[in-house]
């Protein structure tokens, strides 16, 4: 007999028959007691009404996500020809594809492939669809905002919602389309307010979990948009380096229209007052929910810290601070209050603030403490835990970064007593290139307008500049954070850093850093005469070593922090732009140099223009001959210079001039009467007529001469002169020359011929 071919699979097992459960009454002895009142039995059914956490809407067809792949080819394509699209153009309408797949947006959102697609078609979407879409989701936003994928979708809708709030601020509205459907759809200003009403109760929760965390600082930005000085700072704090880097390898995520980059600048969006009511109620929400301990448990906390950062922003904005229990008063353990109380009390030091002062996370947080809380809660944080450890918290890795935002924040006392504490630790913190403490110390100088001597004799001490020979060498010695005995012996052995890998720019001892260029450009915003520690190194320089500067794109920035600072004399200038005569030609060769070259003629005047472009009138074939000089040839109009100088002048001196404010608009002239017409308006009309002139007119021009205007001011007649008013000998004029033309025309035929 052949062999019997085995299924695969577990066998079935014949089920028992059904047998009805007997049970067998408690026995008296044993005690049973009842559940406590919040405990909840659960349906009778729950394995069927079990949600899957990864789809808690159910899947996506997979017809519907095929096609949603062939949409995002099709946005893709758009968005790579940026600024070609018309919005009212019917042809290219993105908002048809949302349209069609309304009725499925939650289980979209929450589908790993799709929930990208609908991210990026969110930023092309007109004010109606979003405002559909969001309305969609209400009642779901509690699921969504702490799912993996449909989380990103939502901190995406607040990021663009700020582009339609603005507008119906302004009162802005679209046309909303007749349909058979009954209700009102609200607005995305309300709906907002309702999503926020919907997170209310779960937001302590929401603040600490991984996914719900930066949607919640989506949303606070879009409640308050200043609690965050840049849009490149939103986006650090809004996503996590590793999402930011994911992101950024998923394409450009931005509106396909011309205007869609422009109306989502978050400096031109001034929030509802309605909002700042609701970013309130956040912070306390989170008053009632979580007590002190619960509170600074946070701030250790890697994805609750930076949303208490943004609470603690808003509570400081909104001038909640000093209220009684605050949550910045949890932070640092009950100072503020006893500040309140007395402010001349020393508070006892707290091991938990000293934590927070140096960990890599809530750092970030102290920073943040150190900015926003009151005056004299700062003045005894800094007696506390900052004055007498400057030296070691300045050269700490971590702590370095909170003492320089708390130097922002010092007085002038305070700023000269620390100047003098870190005497001895400024060259240490050079060498291992931590300059962010002695870049706070001249910014805050530079801002109180005082302390400049402690700074410049911090900064000899820093780079060990002593003499007025090293002093020459400040400058590249601070470009490359090197003390000037480290820069002397580089500077004798160039042949060894130039081999292997050490070449490259980060690790090339030669080569300009960018924390030395920015102190440089902090120490040119010094009053006068401590910004000369820079100039006068400057001025030093030989002609290779200033090319050089002026070549590279983070030492090129400290050439025009020269010419934009404000405390650096015009005389100063002049004399930076007149050192380049001469060397303009290779100044301009260069992608760098030509952007300095631009600035420097941008800053010169009439005078100075001439004397470079006449500089530059031998190299004009180099120039032409420049891929970068060529462009800044066009400026100098060479050719109008050699032939005609005195209109090359005028015209340098008229763009030099000033734009001439709006000035009121002139009111029209006096009417004129019926049937008045002055003698200009018949000039023109007679011209139109007959534009080629007539015999007669050149005629009686000739022998009169020129004809006299009705414009011009009446003569007075004297009595018994023989001379006759203008108006009169015009009206004579017109006479004759109407009584000419009205001779027959064949006289006139007969002299042509």
């Amino acid at each position: 007999m052949p062999k019997e071919h085995r299924k695969r699979g577990k066998k079935k097992k014949p089920e028992p028959e059904w047998q009805p459960p007997v049970e067998a009454p408690p026995p008296e002895s044993v005690h049973v007691e009842e559940p406590p009142s919040w405990i909840v039995s659960a349906p009778k059914h729950a394995e069927e009404e079990e949600v899957n956490p990864e789809a808690p809407f159910g899947y996506v067809d997979v017809d519907v996500k095929a096609y949603f792949r062939t949409v995002d080819i099709q946005i893709r394509d758009w968005q790579d020809t940026a600024g070609e699209l018309d919005p009212n153009d019917e042809d290219t309408d993105p908002n048809e594809e949302r349209r069609m797949f309304f009725d499925k947006e939650k289980q979209l959102a929450t589908d790993p492939d799709c929930s990208l697609i609908l991210e990026r078609m969110t930023y092309s979407m007109d004010d109606f669809v979003r405002r559909v879409f969001v309305d969609s989701l209400i009642g779901s936003y509690d699921v969504l905002v702490k799912h993996r994928f449909a989380s990103h979708v939502c901190q995406t809708l607040f990021t663009v919602a700020s582009q339609t709030v603005s507008r119906e601020k302004r009162g802005i509205l679209p046309t909303v389309p007749e349909s058979s459907e009954k209700g009102e759809l609200r607005s995305l200003t309300q709906l907002v307010i309702d999503v926020c009403e919907e997170l209310f109760p779960a937001f302590a929760s929401l603040v600490m979990n991984p996914f719900a965390s930066h949607v919640i600082r989506a949303l606070l930005l879009l409640l308050s948009p200043n609690l965050v000085t840049s849009q490149e700072t939103a986006q650090h704090t809004m996503r996590s380096k590793k999402s930011a880097a994911w992101k950024a390898k998923q394409g450009p995520l931005k509106s396909v229209f011309k205007e869609g980059d422009s109306k989502g600048n978050p400096a031109n969006y001034t929030p509802p007052e309605v909002f700042t009511e609701t970013a309130r109620k956040f912070v306390e929400a989170v008053r009632q929910e979580l007590d002190g301990n619960e509170t600074r448990a946070l701030a250790a906390d890697k994805v609750a810290s930076p949303t208490l950062q943004m609470l603690l922003a808003v509570e400081a904005d909104q001038q909640m601070t000093e209220d009684s229990d605050s949550l910045m008063d949890r932070v640092l353990v009950d100072l503020v209050s006893s500040s309140r109380d007395n402010p001349s009390a020393a508070a006892p030091v707290s091991d938990y603030l000293n934590t927070l002062l140096r960990d890599p996370t809530s750092s970030h947080l102290l920073e943040t403490i150190v900015s926003r809380c009151p005056g004299p809660a700062f003045s005894i944080l800094w007696t506390t835990y900052f004055k007498g450890n400057l030296p070691r918290i300045a050269s700490h890795p971590v702590a370095n970064f909170v003492l320089a935002k708390a130097l922002e924040r010092v007085s002038v006392t305070q700023l000269t007593e620390a100047c003098g504490e870190l005497q001895n630790v400024w060259t240490k913190l050079i060498q291992t290139s931590r300059t962010g403490v002695l870049r706070a110390a001249v910014d805050r100088a530079a801002s109180l307008n005082a302390c400049g001597s402690e700074i410049t004799e911090a900064v000899s001490v820093a780079f060990q500049v002593k003499t007025p020979e090293e002093r020459k060498l400040l400058v590249p010695c601070m470009l490359r954070l090197q003390i000037c005995q480290d820069f002397k012996a580089a500077a004798k052995s160039p042949a060894e850093s130039s081999k292997g890998e050490a070449r490259r720019a980060s690790n090339d001892p030669h080569e300009p850093k960018v924390q030395g260029a920015v102190l440089l450009q902090s120490l040119l915003r010094l009053p006068e005469p401590h910004y000369q520690l820079v100039a006068d190194s400057l001025n030093s320089q030989s002609e290779e070593d200033m090319l050089a500067i002026a070549h590279h794109a983070i030492s090129s920035r400290v050439l025009d922090a020269l010419l934009d600072s404000p405390t650096v004399p015009q005389k100063v200038k002049r004399q930076f732009v007149l050192s380049f005569i001469g060397r303009y030609h290779l100044l301009v060769d260069d992608r760098i140099g030509s952007r300095v070259g631009d600035r420097c003629w941008a800053f010169s005047d009439t005078y100075l223009k001439e004397k470079i472009a006449r500089s530059l009138i031998p190299q004009e074939q180099f120039l032409a001959g420049s891929f970068y000089g060529k462009f800044f040839a066009r400026n100098l109009n060479l050719y109008l210079l050699q032939r005609r100088p005195d209109e090359w002048r005028t015209m340098q001196t008229d763009r030099n001039r000033p734009a001439a404010p709006p000035t009121a608009s002139v009111p029209p002239p006096p009417a004129q009467p019926a049937g008045e017409v002055s003698s200009s308006k018949k000039e023109r009309k007679k011209r139109k007529r007959d534009p080629g002139g007539d015999e007669i007119d050149e005629l009686f021009s000739t022998a009169m001469g020129k004809k006299v205007k009705k414009a011009a001011l009446a003569e007075v007649v004297q009595p018994g002169s023989r001379t006759l008013p203008s108006e009169t000998l015009d009206s004579s004029l017109s006479d004759v020359m109407g009584a000419i033309r009205a001779a027959p025309a064949e006289g006139k035929g007969k002299r042509r011929r």
